[in-house]
């Protein structure tokens, strides 16, 4: 068959070079403070053994293409790759078969490593890193000791999801409708000794400097949302026949405080067990068992039915002395704000809703404009005049806020205060397949102290069991002589035994990219200077609120101790949109995940790496279509065959470019420079569609002009475009073998020239009674005068206006021109 009917040869070509920058090592970070940097950074993979799905490169060749793209633009890289390490899959695995999770960790990524290889990204792979090696996670250990010196570190007794299956805590996104995301075993809330980190302490400053960064917005919300800053009083209800018994909540409407008819404590309230009464025993004891097997997200569900038990007991309302009834509610948090509310049912919706279910009194205490406002049928939400409040009566609002707190902190019963909903980061799991917790005990539980940076790392023994205790410890509990060790006076100690979440490697990794081998410190200031902070930064939103808000936290924190020289990680940040199948997000479970190896040998790398741009704009969500990905592959076949000969001789010649064919190369070299810089790959492809259309209509061979347009294409299609430089610009002088060979990775990025991408001429449309006649072709920004004679000539113009007198012409330069004619 012959050649030009055929497709190219992907799988050989595309090998070929992959060897070739292997051999080369030509993606490595150069180190050179004279030139200006660029980072980009992928949100790094958990290497499962299920390995990639095409959904998963599609952030990966976007951060390559602007990899590829600001090294050709004399940029020095940073573009690494590594592995987040630690998880429950492996460890699973372990207590399911008693092979060490290292094993299964470890095939996983030699696969993930090699599909990525596959795809020709142009990792530094001299950098890669998993937070699994000990020379890795002695920085991890180590940053939590400076952490626990800080005070940033604590133990406490909180609630958290534990699953009695699975025999660990999970984090709540491993918490899916009350059950483990992995294994859909039942998850319970209840209260565990846990490590803690200090996150609240820097909600101010996590809140404030998004202020700073190039997020997107709706990641920026999600964050302040979770963060929600409030600004209000803290105020103390005593409870009735507990004179030694206060409630204290938080409000940011202490102007309502008259209209509180009733106090809602979440059912784990430490208060509930001692003032429930015994007729009320019961059906409390219950409603807190059904609670525990509800997640956070469930209970604060606001469409759901509002559910509760009154406890029996009574508070009193400090300003007016009324009692008010106790009850508990699900939709209240232990974990958010004092764990108690008062109820204000007449300005408050769901107040509202729970009153009018339980019949509980309503009292209106601001008034509505409306005199026929039914404050029994629903809340009254806006502002208004304070009423039925004593001498805050008459008041607006805001007065009336500032007045009650004056008046509870002369009282000595509440005082003005700032909360945050967001709560401390649970730090602890009861895992084996995690980085060990570096702090020293003594035999009551009490902590010593956490380990020097000498005592690092603190490496995980071997075990003969990877399943956790009943009672909650991790297997490394049962490992005697790894827990217990004697200090200089001869004294036992005992080493923790929980291990860190997998979020902790993740919190700082890449910073550990700029400099890897450092075995003095977590990387060489100046270099983490130079290179930090990230400058793109390619990942999904589903980690807004758990990696990305951790890896703000841990670089304040670093950025204070003056270990690391910025305080945000992260200047520009992008989500990538899921690729479907069937309308379907891909998963294993599913049955719709597609093995990119496969799309490889079919079609080849290039042709997915083109296709997965071209399918849309990066950030929405997209439908596989293998018809469509077929067509791309044609593509990049056409663009083979017309460089290259039958035999794969280069096509190209020294005659002259026309005018034509150097303004499509400009037009081009403008629109694929600006679109990767805005991320626009879909329409950077396309214009490189027009380029080859147009000169493939001119039949234009000019080595000059195609040469600048293997460059274009290089980043996008990097195989085929190193293939067609050598056949086309090196002629095979040199061979890649060769120190000095020039490859098309590392070539200049080309210039246009402006003046080649204006348009001297433009079309624009004629219409006689605003009735399309016509196109004329005009100089650009030509006269009015220019315009008419150009449309005299125009035959249907021409016959539309003949006979008819011209009482007015209306005419926009380079857009229209209008006759009203009668």
């Amino acid at each position: 068959m012959s050649r030009k009917f055929m497709s190219y040869q992907h799988k050989e070509l595309e090998q070929n070079w992959q060897k070739h920058w292997k051999n080369k090592n030509i993606f490595k970070t150069i180190e050179d403070a004279s030139k200006p940097k660029f980072y980009a950074l992928d949100m790094f993979p958990y290497p499962s053994a299920a390995g990639l799905h095409v959904g998963h490169p599609m952030g990966y060749t976007a951060t390559d293409i602007v990899a590829r793209y600001y090294r050709m633009k004399g940029y020095n890289v940073l573009h690494p790759i590594g592995w987040d390490a630690f998880g429950l899959p492996a460890e699973q695995h372990a207590i399911d078969t008693g092979e060490h999770p290292s094993k299964l960790t470890y095939r996983s990524i030699n696969n993930f490593k090699n599909q990525l290889q596959n795809l020709g990204f142009s990792y530094d792979w001299d950098k890669e890193i998993a937070t699994c090696h000990p020379k890795y996670y002695h920085w991890t250990q180590w940053i939590f000791s400076l952490l626990y010196k800080k005070g940033l570190a604590y133990q406490a007794e909180v609630f958290v999801n534990w699953c009695p299956a699975l025999k660990t805590v999970l984090a709540n996104e491993e918490v899916v409708d009350g059950k483990s995301e992995r294994g859909n075993h039942p998850v319970y809330r209840v209260a565990m000794k846990q490590w803690m980190l200090k996150i609240t302490a820097y909600a101010e400053r996590l809140l404030e400097d998004l202020n700073k960064i190039d997020w997107p917005e709706s990641t920026k919300e999600i964050q302040r949302n979770w963060i929600k800053k409030s600004v209000g009083a803290k105020i103390k209800f005593s409870v009735k026949n507990y004179e030694t018994e206060q409630i204290e909540v938080f409000t940011t409407r202490p102007d309502t405080l008259f209209g509180a008819t009733y106090m809602v404590l979440a059912p784990e309230h430490p208060l509930v067990e001692k003032i429930t009464t015994q007729e009320q025993l019961s059906k409390v004891t219950e409603y807190r068992e059904v609670t525990s097997r509800k997640s956070d997200l469930d209970r604060t569900e606001l469409n759901k039915e509002k559910s509760g038990v009154f406890t029996g007991a009574f508070a009193i309302n400090p300003v007016n002395g009324q009692e008010v009834q106790i009850w508990i509610s699900d939709y209240v948090l232990m974990g958010y704000g004092t764990g108690a509310i008062m109820a204000v049912p007449a300005h408050d919706s769901r107040d509202h809703e729970f009153a009018k279910k339980f019949g509980l009194k309503i009292q209106q205490v601001i008034a509505s404009p409306n005199k026929d406002f039914n404050i029994e049928k629903e809340a009254y939400t806006e502002d208004g005049e304070i009423i039925n409040s004593e001498f805050l009566n008459g008041l607006l609002v805001d007065a009336a806020k500032d007045k009650i707190t004056e008046y509870l902190e002369n009282k000595k019963i509440g005082e003005k205060s700032i909360t945050y909903k967001l709560r401390d980061w649970i730090f602890s799991r009861q895992r084996y397949w995690g980085e060990p917790i570096p702090v020293l005990k003594d035999s009551k539980g009490n902590v010593i102290r956490a380990f020097e940076e000498n005592e690092l790392p603190l490496t995980l023994p071997e075990v003969s069991s990877y399943e956790p205790t009943g009672d909650g410890k991790s297997p490394l509990s049962a490992i005697t002589n790894w827990v217990q060790r004697k200090n200089k006076n001869g004294e036992l100690e005992f080493v923790e035994t929980d291990t860190m979440p997998g979020s902790a490697g993740s919190s700082w990794y890449f910073l550990r990219y700029i400099d890897p081998f450092n075995n003095k410190c977590i990387g060489d200031y100046e270099k983490l200077k130079y290179w930090m902070p990230v400058d793109l930064y390619i990942g999904g939103q589903e980690h807004a609120v758990g990696h990305l808000l951790y890896a703000r936290f841990w670089t304040k924190v670093l950025y204070d101790a003056g270990v690391c020289p910025v305080d945000e990680p992260f200047q520009k940040l992008v989500h990538q949109g899921m690729i479907c199948k069937d309308g379907a997000k891909m998963s294993k479970s599913k049955g719709n995940g597609i093995n990119p190896d496969d799309v490889i040998h079919q079609y080849g790398a290039d042709s997915l790496r083109v296709y997965e741009m071209f399918m849309g704009p990066l950030t929405q969500t997209k439908e596989w279509d293998d018809s469509n990905l077929a067509g791309v592959h044609r593509f990049l076949s056409r663009v083979e065959r017309f460089f290259l000969s039958d035999n794969g001789k280069s096509l190209l010649n020294d005659e002259p470019a026309t005018q034509q064919d150097l303004k499509i190369l400009h037009k081009t070299i403008k629109k694929v420079t600006e679109d990767i810089e805005n991320l626009s790959f879909n329409t950077s492809i396309a214009q490189m569609m027009i380029f080859l259309n147009s000169v493939a209509e001119s039949q234009c061979k000019n080595k000059e002009v195609l040469t600048q347009f293997i460059k274009i294409l290089s980043p996008f299609a990097p195989h085929l475009a190193e293939e067609l430089w050598y056949k086309c610009v090196v002629e095979e002088k040199i061979s890649p073998q060769d120190k000095n060979y020039p490859f098309a990775s590392l070539a200049e990025w080309p210039k246009y020239n402006p003046e080649l991408t204006i348009d001297n001429e433009v079309k624009i449309g004629v219409q006689v009674n605003g009735k399309h006649r016509g196109e004329i072709s005009i100089a650009m920004n030509a006269s009015q005068e220019e315009a008419v004679a150009a449309a005299m000539e125009n035959v249907n113009v021409k016959a539309t206006i003949e006979g008819k007198i011209i009482r007015k012409t209306i005419y926009v330069a380079n857009r229209i021109l209008n006759f009203v004619v009668g």
